[in-house]
């Protein structure tokens, strides 16, 4: 026999369970319910034909050196240990002085050419060295903010400080789900920190758009899971449970006809509630074979944790969920790939990732799906060609950085903008965050300009009011 209580006491008990995860659903068709649910979420066609379906967005949280990466400058090794003069962004963010003089630092990983294209890049990621050739490298970014909290806000939000939706929400809210068993957008491992929920938030659109949150930054792969909804309940008495919610909530749509925010949370019930019944299946990388797990370093010290949430990102996209991220970080002060003191760090976090995500560009070419996904790999900026305070490590550097595309349309093979002889600025081909926002969002088939949301008084969008589509990139 069920547990007599009222249903604002059966909400209280599982709104850490169920009433969040369904919050934070992200993929709903019509209710089963007497009256008709709206779905937000039906699939939904772009603006103009696309060239990718869906995104995974490998996070290195804290900022990877370009310049000791994949942005080859000789004037390093040349001019190292030198006092030179540069336009350091934290002093000038401080100050506003230009011109402080600092030490040049050249590289502590080795630059060679890679691939049958030749592209020059260290030995810091030599696993993916050996697919660089499916890369397409944006070598001019720029972007806002220069400590994490604001650059990590522009990366995933397109503002530095003020509540906006995150990518993903913005993508989810363009072009709906291709899965109604499972959320349309889902972050693996998110830093509570740097903006924290705002990363993966939908801000003033539908919290129908929000991401899902699998597990922390940090924290072992073991615990990425999706969590039961109605927590102690025997699932014959969890399904009774939920089938009393649908009644109440479908007598609230007849009650309140046209309301979009009690529909929204009603869609939201519902996708919780297979996905009880459907993630926990996707998410299960044990199904896959030995070989596959090989592949991505499963198994292996160094590489297992970050592999397992690869291999998750490949099984969700498969699945159909549109945006997933992963990050590699955790939730300290001085996040991943932070190193102020301590350059050498960078190789450390290197052997942890680069197994993993040139298992995860293999698999996903294997398996025919590289055509219509988009690769995204990088941090909220770059660091700086000199030593921070004639130390060992290097400062942040929002004015010139490196990230890499593959798939969905990007060009193989690309190596795209400059910036000057040391690394210091982009210079050629400036690519600001603004602008490769607008081009990922061209390839799923969505122009920026367009993709609006009013709230306010006035119309958003992920671009505010800039950015423009690199078509250099496209292939």
């Amino acid at each position: 026999m069920l547990p007599t209580f009222s249903r604002r006491e059966w909400l209280s008990r599982t709104g850490c369970g169920f009433g969040a995860m369904a919050l934070a659903g992200l993929a709903a068709q019509e209710s089963r319910a007497a009256a008709p649910v709206i779905n937000p979420l039906a699939p939904k066609a772009g603006h103009h034909p696309a060239r990718a379906k869906r995104v995974i967005f490998l996070f290195m949280q804290g900022g990877v050196s370009h310049v000791d990466s994949y942005d080859y400058k000789p004037a390093l090794d040349k001019e190292d240990g030198k006092q030179i003069k540069f336009d350091d962004a934290r002093v000038i963010a401080n100050t506003g002085m230009r011109g402080s003089t600092q030490r040049v630092m050249k590289p502590l990983w080795t630059f060679a050419p890679r691939g049958k294209t030749g592209k020059w890049a260290s030995d810091l990621f030599p696993a993916v060295n050996e697919v660089i050739d499916d890369l397409c490298f944006v070598h001019s970014m720029r972007t806002e903010g220069v400590a994490h909290g604001p650059a990590t806000l522009f990366l995933h939000c397109g503002s530095t400080s003020f509540v906006r939706p995150s990518m993903g929400s913005w993508v989810l809210y363009g072009l709906g789900s291709e899965n109604a068993n499972l959320p349309g957008f889902v972050s693996i491992a998110p830093s509570a920190g740097n903006g924290g929920a705002r990363n993966y938030g939908n801000a003033f659109i539908p919290a129908i758009y929000q991401g899902t949150p699998v597990g922390r930054a940090g924290a072992p792969a073991s615990e990425a899971t999706i969590r039961n909804l109605v927590p102690g309940l025997s699932p014959t008495a969890a399904e009774e449970h939920f089938n009393l919610l649908r009644e109440l909530n479908a007598e609230q749509l007849k009650q309140r006809p046209g309301d979009a925010e009690l529909e929204a949370v009603a869609a939201s019930y519902e996708l919780a509630w297979r996905m009880q019944k459907n993630a926990p299946d996707v998410m299960d990388i044990s199904k896959e074979t030995k070989e596959t797990h090989k592949l991505y370093g499963i198994g292996a010290k160094e590489t297992d944790n970050f592999g397992k949430q690869c291999l998750m990102a490949r099984r969700l996209s498969e699945a159909g969920v549109r945006f997933v991220q992963v990050t590699y970080g955790d939730n300290s002060a001085n996040p991943a790939w932070d190193q102020h003191s301590n350059l050498p760090k960078h190789g450390d976090h290197a052997r942890a990732v680069d197994r993993p995500i040139a298992g995860l560009l293999a698999d996903l070419k294997r398996r025919g799906l590289l055509e219509d996904t988009i690769v995204w790999w990088g941090g909220e900026f770059g660091r700086t060609p000199y030593a921070e305070k004639n130390g060992t490590g290097r400062d942040h550097n929002p004015g010139g950085f490196t990230v890499w595309l593959a798939g969905g349309g990007f060009k193989p093979g690309l190596s795209f903008g400059a910036t000057d002889e040391f690394g210091a600025q982009a210079v050629t081909d400036k690519v600001h965050m603004h602008d490769l926002h607008a081009t990922i969002l061209h390839q799923l088939g969505l122009n920026h300009e367009k993709l609006t949301f009013k709230y306010a008084g006035r119309d958003f969008r992920l671009t505010d009011v800039h950015g423009h589509v690199v078509k250099e990139l496209l292939g």
